[in-house]
């Protein structure tokens, strides 16, 4: 991924921090001439090596996962929010048009985990993580059945990028106009986005 150095993020904490709080990802593998990716949601547990590593599981029907033999290397892309940046918003002029975003590629060897026991507390994990709702959504029964039906994983990370496009290379008045109406945008994805700017400080100078 090209990460110009204003946008660069590569403290941990913060990367995990993203990792958590947009855990759907795509995961990508390449096999020969092909590429090969699957769109999951995926766990992330810090302890695991020296950046952590992901775990998540895919149908026994998909193909995908008979890439993770332990040895091909895999790509894990994880979004945050994004949204289109209008140049009329900007105070300092002549400006182009951009999209801000945020972004973290993860690298790893994707395996599979090939104990009954940790496929069955894989699946109570993503349950617990995910499922807020009343009420027991993944019984003894209905969990036996999931395992023969899936094929988990995991991946530890050995290399990470981060890149959040800001407009930090922009003064901090674009900043603000950029945020302003973004905040005042009909559509959820733009606010989301403002609300994730002010979080990240870039209304600082």
């Amino acid at each position: 991924m090209y990460v110009p150095a204003s946008f660069a993020v590569d403290d941990p904490d913060r990367l995990f921090a993203f990792l958590h709080k947009y855990p759907f990802a795509t995961l990508v593998t390449a096999a020969g001439d092909e590429l090969f990716a699957s769109h999951l949601p995926l766990l992330v547990d810090r302890d695991g090596g020296e950046h952590g590593t992901l775990r998540g599981h895919v149908a026994r029907a998909n193909p995908h996962w008979q890439a993770f033999d332990g040895q091909a290397r895999a790509l894990v892309i994880f979004h945050g929010p994004h949204a289109y940046v209008s140049p009329q918003w900007y105070v300092k002029r002549p400006a182009v048009p951009t999209w801000n975003y945020a972004a973290v590629h993860v690298y790893g060897v994707p395996r599979v985990i090939a104990e009954p026991e940790r496929v069955s507390q894989l699946l109570v994990d993503l349950n617990q993580r995910f499922d807020h709702g009343p009420g027991d959504t993944l019984s003894d029964e209905l969990r036996q059945s999931l395992e023969a039906a899936i094929v988990g994983f995991e991946l530890t990370i050995d290399r990470w990028e981060g890149k959040f496009k800001l407009g930090q290379n922009r003064g901090v008045a674009d900043r603000a106009g950029t945020v302003e109406h973004l905040s005042r945008s009909a559509r959820a994805e733009d606010q989301l986005l403002a609300k994730f700017m002010r979080e990240q400080g870039v209304l600082e100078d």
